[in-house]
């Protein structure tokens, strides 16, 4: 955190004010759950992974700003579509909004996957998640689509939503620049069922070793957990640079990476 003022009262605000969003952010729902989500099991960093499941003492919670951003944009996005809620014919409600699903449920609680999916589209049969991203960064989605976390996260959510019930025909991710104009990208494909069990076989895989492997005792076994070279290591709360001891935080990799139109969706 930065904090700065034109003279000692202002710089002292500046610190109050920084140290509140820091305090809230890292307090908030989606900062202090320790369950795996549907965002993170397709991260291709096993390593990291791992610390979360062993909920491993972090180095550093990291700067909030980004999320604090991306929450108050799901917010806005929930209050737009809400005030364009309108009716099927069977009388449902087209759009299902923040609401909760379970990708799988398991025989521990730690097994069980849940999270909450931005926007269903029941007119379409489409899943949406909302993705507020630097202009360059969507540039690179566009040209390129999305990384493996996201791929997988969204076919996740498309389980979660067949699991309730949904005809899920396609998973989007929506990439909405900040710029001083609005861009935006959609990413879609049809829902595939495939891409969500090879996500939640390679999490069972991350998991089991985890759990047979005693990292207290033995921390040098860190180091059979693999990392990745796109792994978005400057975003990891893991971190440490220089680091030579994995239990004490990794070193990284030296990467900082982490069809329809919206108009349409919200006629």
């Amino acid at each position: 955190m930065i904090a700065t003022g034109s003279d000692e009262h202002s710089e002292g605000i500046a610190r109050r004010v920084g140290q509140l969003i820091v305090d809230t952010a890292h307090n908030a729902p989606r900062s202090t759950q320790v369950a795996i989500g549907p965002s993170e099991i397709g991260d291709v960093c096993e390593r990291k992974l791992t610390y979360k499941l062993l909920d491993w003492p972090t180095v550093d919670q990291g700067d909030p700003i980004a999320s604090v951003i991306g929450t108050g944009m799901h917010s806005w996005m929930e209050d737009a579509f809400r005030a364009r809620q309108s009716k099927l014919p069977d009388g449902r409600d087209r759009y299902k909004i923040e609401s909760r699903v379970t990708v799988r449920t398991g025989p521990t609680p730690a097994s069980t996957i849940t999270g909450s999916a931005d926007l269903f589209d029941r007119l379409t049969g489409t899943n949406l998640d909302w993705k507020l991203t630097g202009v360059s960064s969507l540039d690179k989605y566009r040209r390129q689509g999305p990384h493996a976390a996201y791929h997988a996260q969204a076919h996740l959510y498309g389980m979660g939503q067949a699991n309730a019930g949904e005809d899920v025909k396609r998973v989007a991710i929506v990439f909405i620049g900040r710029h001083h104009e609005l861009r935006v990208h959609v990413w879609s494909e049809p829902y595939r069922e495939d891409v969500a069990r090879a996500a939640l076989q390679r999490l069972d895989r991350i998991t089991a070793r985890a759990m047979s492997t005693d990292f207290e005792a033995e921390p040098h076994r860190w180091a059979e957990v693999p990392t990745d070279e796109k792994a978005a290591c400057r975003f990891c709360p893991w971190l440490r640079s220089g680091s030579t001891d994995l239990a004490t935080g990794c070193p990284g990799v030296g990467s900082t990476r982490p069809g329809a139109s919206l108009s349409a969706l919200i006629a």
